[in-house]
C-alpha cells in the first residue's frame, strides 16, 4: 500500500526566481563577405575556450550570410566581441542589447 501511494504523488517544480535568472543580452554582427555560423562558432570556442564558451551560453538565435544573432551571458560580452573581433574575416558588431527586438531592427 506504501509504494502504490508514492507512485501517485505529484511532484511539482518551483519556477526560479527572477533574481536568480541569467541575464542575457543580444548581440548584432555583420561580415565583410560570405561565412556561415559553424564558422563563427568554431572561432568563438577556440578563443574562449570550451568553459568560458559554457559559461557565456553562447546561442545563435538567428544567422543570414552576413549578419547574424548571438544571446550570450552579460558577463561575456566583452569577450564574445573581442573573439568577433579576431576572426579571419574581418566582422563588425553592430548593435549590442538586452532586448531581442531592439537587434532585429538592425537586420
Amino acid at each position: 500500500m506504501l509504494e502504490k501511494s508514492l507512485f501517485l504523488r505529484v511532484i511539482r517544480i518551483k519556477n526560479l526566481l527572477p533574481s536568480l535568472k541569467e541575464k542575457k543580452r543580444y548581440i548584432l554582427y555583420e561580415i565583410d563577405g560570405k561565412m556561415n555560423y559553424k564558422d563563427v562558432d568554431d572561432n568563438l570556442k577556440r578563443f574562449i575556450g570550451e568553459l568560458g564558451y559554457a559559461k557565456a551560453g553562447v546561442r545563435f538565435v538567428k544567422s543570414k550570410e552576413d549578419k547574424g544573432i548571438i544571446q550570450v551571458n552579460h558577463r561575456y560580452v566583452d569577450e564574445v566581441k573581442t573573439g568577433l573581433a579576431l576572426i579571419n574575416k574581418p566582422i563588425r558588431t553592430k548593435k549590442v542589447s538586452g532586448v531581442l527586438n531592439k537587434v532585429k531592427e538592425g537586420m
